[in-house]
């Protein structure tokens, strides 16, 4: 965290700075800047040299400098249920395997146990769970207990994209750092321009055509499951997109007009904790959400 700190990383830049490290965090926001301030902070928690920390230069730094990532299996059938950060033994780093969608129990009970262990040499300690949205019912039970009872001088650092379906008694355990987003919208991305059109139209769109695009949603359940996560993201940018520009043209004062937007903000996240606690159907999410959607958008 060498760098001047921005709003979102002022809280763990002080933590560092004061060496006053708190036993648990939880980092959320979409993209890669939560994760990457998470693995940042790890380092700097380790770190023995001088400030800013990590500074890159002590033999801590030196093992948890990033090489060749081991790729997770969820299952530890065909890899490893967590790695380490670099090559540093007291930086774990949980997240879902490849083909997971969700992370699973066994790798939490796993962290649990290598957590016991006296540390390998470090004074600190920290364990990254990164996809901690996609944390079943089981697993934040699990989770739970360490965040209650955490090892000595060891940190947790959790990092979800949206935080909304974890449960308040994890979410209450940690010191929180909520992540802007970033300043593009996602319906302008080149990437997402077919769905934001098709999103812009779904008012207009029948019933039997919102049921055939639920369709485009079967399949393997893990990249069902995260195209549809996808799918919620920008429906939600779609319609704050859509409400905010019926604000600026007619005004607050429209009675119940809106009520149709604010249920489908709504069952848009219920259906982003059924996807992860439930381990719903994503053809049946997908569904659910754009009916929602159509029915917010209907003139």
């Amino acid at each position: 965290m060498s760098r001047a700190p921005s709003d979102e990383l002022a809280l763990l830049t002080r933590s560092l700075e004061s060496d006053r490290i708190h036993s648990a965090y939880l980092l959320s926001g979409r993209g890669d800047r939560p994760r990457e301030a998470a693995q940042e902070f790890a380092r700097g928690v380790v770190c023995t040299g001088a400030h800013p920390r990590p500074c890159e230069s002590c033999g801590d730094c030196q093992r948890s400098t990033t090489r060749k990532e081991i790729a997770i299996d969820g299952t530890g059938k065909k890899g490893p249920l967590l790695r380490h950060v670099g090559d540093h033994a007291d930086l774990l780093w949980v997240e879902r395997g490849a083909n997971d969608t969700r992370v699973r129990i066994g790798q939490v009970r796993f962290l649990q146990n290598a957590l016991r262990l006296r540390p390998a040499g470090s004074d600190r300690r920290v364990a990254v769970i990164a996809d901690a949205e996609w944390l079943n019912e089981e697993a934040q039970n699990a989770l739970l207990g360490l965040l209650e009872e955490p090892p000595p001088r060891t940190t947790l650092v959790l990092v979800a994209a949206t935080s909304a379906g974890m449960r308040a008694t994890v979410r209450s355990r940690c010191q929180k750092v909520a992540f802007r987003p970033e300043a593009n919208d996602p319906l302008d991305d080149p990437d997402n321009i077919e769905i934001a059109e098709r999103l812009s139209r779904i008012g207009q769109t029948s019933v039997p055509d919102v049921l055939d695009w639920a369709e485009d949603y079967r399949g393997a359940r893990a990249p069902a499951a995260a195209a549809v996560q996808h799918l919620l993201l920008l429906g939600l940018a779609s319609l704050r997109r859509s409400v905010g520009g019926r604000l600026s043209t007619e005004g607050s004062d429209t009675g119940t007009a809106y009520r149709p937007a604010l249920d489908a903000f709504r069952t848009l996240g219920d259906c982003r904790k059924t996807l992860v606690q439930r381990n719903a159907n994503p053809q049946m999410v997908a569904e659910r959400a754009l009916l929602a959607l159509r029915e917010a958008e209907r003139r």
